[in-house]
């Protein structure tokens, strides 16, 4: 009985499509598993980067020294690459408005073009791997579940034309296949949770871009330095008077 549930008692009593699904839920998790340890560590990078570089950022003395001072800063990239698209879009705009190219569009405008279009591509990259992690939370349960129904229709079927039907005999295939259903929730649950997790830690991430965004569109249009985390920070005590 001990060897009937044992791994290798499981895969060679299983048939092609019990061992399919098994190789199916092996190749999710692993995958799971890898995006989850990848994107881990990218998280963990990002929440170092991004106080560092909004920092050394506004603590240069020129722009030139700010873009410089936060790629070095930056080790995610993200808001160096956000500080570039600024600084280079009002270049160009300063440039056309000079040859009367650009006079159509207000500078503010052009820069607020520039910086969407930046953070539009870094949310998709932040996003990247977890339309994945949600899909195997998803389907990953009823595969191992499709699994167990055919594991269990395949043992039934081993009794078929038996006159007398033993525990023993029936017990050990059914269990094997009810084992389907816990690997499909052990490959389900852990892209479930890590998907929610890093889909609230985008969220944070974006927060700190979309405020970073605005202090560099408020700079390059008018000359403004004041920086959106010190207008969070005082506006509670300005309330609170």
């Amino acid at each position: 009985m001990q060897q009937q549930f044992t791994p290798m008692a499981f895969w060679t009593h299983g048939d092609a499509v019990t061992q399919t699904v098994a190789v199916i839920l092996l190749i999710l998790s692993v995958a799971s598993w890898y995006l989850i340890i990848v994107k881990t560590i990218a998280q963990l990078r990002l929440r170092n980067a991004a106080e560092k570089a909004v920092d050394a950022f506004w603590n240069a003395q020129t722009v030139g020294q700010a873009l410089e001072s936060s790629k070095e800063a930056d080790s995610s990239g993200l808001f160096a690459t956000l500080a570039a698209t600024a600084t280079q879009a009002a270049q160009i705009h300063l440039n056309r408005a000079s040859k009367s190219v650009g006079a159509g569009v207000s500078a503010s405008e052009f820069i607020t073009r520039a910086l969407r279009q930046c953070l539009s591509r870094t949310k998709a990259r932040l996003d990247r791997g977890l339309v994945f992690l949600a899909s195997v939370g998803a389907t990953a349960p009823f595969i191992g579940l499709f699994g167990t129904v055919w594991g269990i229709y395949h043992a039934l079927i081993g009794l078929t034309g038996q006159t007398q039907v033993v525990l023993d005999k029936v017990a050990g295939p059914v269990g094997e296949a009810l084992i389907m259903t816990a690997a499909g929730l052990f490959v389900a649950i852990p892209a479930v949770l890590a998907y929610n997790a890093f889909s609230r830690a985008n969220g944070l991430i974006m927060a700190e871009l979309d405020g970073f965004a605005h202090d560099l569109h408020a700079y390059f249009t008018t000359g403004e330095t004041v920086r959106m985390a010190q207008v969070r920070s005082v506006t509670p005590k300005t309330a609170a008077a």
